[in-house]
């Protein structure tokens, strides 16, 4: 029997080890914004999450990877309900909203994955890790935005959006073919800005610039969901985007 949890959110903490005693983590991130257990949009740091709280879960994190011998990047994954943080499982990979620790913290994930495949040790210590602003990353997906569908076809045009605190993961170009047998994700739209408010300012600054044109996507939502009220305040549980677009 599972405890049961009424109103949880989606908490994940990153970790990296490299098989030589020595684990870091680089605080948490807030992924609550699902649709069918699906995430939708990641922040860091999750709203609400104290630095005492950050510590001791990121510590315990850390411990747990040198006990095991963990190698690499990972993330422990939890439900988070009144101050509680309830265990889900570990990716023990790189994840899609790697970027959103990446901007506030200035680490390159991906390139310290390297190293420690080549048998160095961790670059930086966890005293050296520092937490700067607020990051927001949306998914976007070649899907239509009312009903989900997948809507593969051919991308017509694609212009990325810049500016300040912006940055943009994609593989796709003008005259892209969106192949239907995978999964409809096409790109990742990051903002970082000093606070969360200009974070959600420039993330919509960007959704207004970016075009794909061909296809339909989910930016319409993202759009949505980056003025609503409830995601402006923060800290909203996983049921709440579903409940939001009368899904349950």
């Amino acid at each position: 029997m599972e405890k049961f949890l009424e109103n949880p959110r989606h908490i994940e903490i990153q970790v990296m080890a490299d098989g030589h005693g020595h684990a870091i983590h680089l605080g948490e991130r807030d992924c609550s914004m699902q649709r069918r257990h699906q995430k939708v949009v990641e922040e860091a740091p999750a709203p609400g999450i104290t630095e005492e709280q950050r510590k001791v879960m990121g510590e315990r994190c850390a411990k747990a990877c040198i006990d095991i011998g963990y190698l690499g990047a990972g993330t422990f994954e939890f439900l988070y309900e009144r101050g509680q943080f309830y265990f889900i499982e570990m990716n023990t990979r790189v994840q899609v909203e790697h970027p959103v620790t990446e901007m506030i913290t200035g680490f390159d994930i991906v390139k310290e994955q390297l190293r420690i495949a080549a048998g160095l040790p961790l670059s930086i210590t966890q005293e050296q890790v520092r937490f700067t602003g607020h990051a927001i990353e949306c998914r976007l997906n070649a899907e239509d935005p009312r009903n989900f569908m997948p809507c593969p076809g051919t991308i017509e045009q694609f212009h990325m959006p810049g500016g300040p605190g912006i940055r943009c993961e994609t593989h796709i170009y003008n005259g892209y073919k969106v192949p239907p047998y995978y999964d409809s994700m096409i790109g990742k739209l990051i903002a970082h800005g000093e606070d969360r408010k200009s974070a959600i300012a420039r993330m919509n600054t960007a959704l207004n610039e970016i075009i794909i044109d061909g296809i339909k996507t989910n930016i319409p939502l993202q759009q949505d969901i980056m003025n609503d009220s409830g995601f402006i305040a923060g800290g909203q549980n996983i049921h709440y985007l579903e409940k939001k677009l009368g899904l349950t």
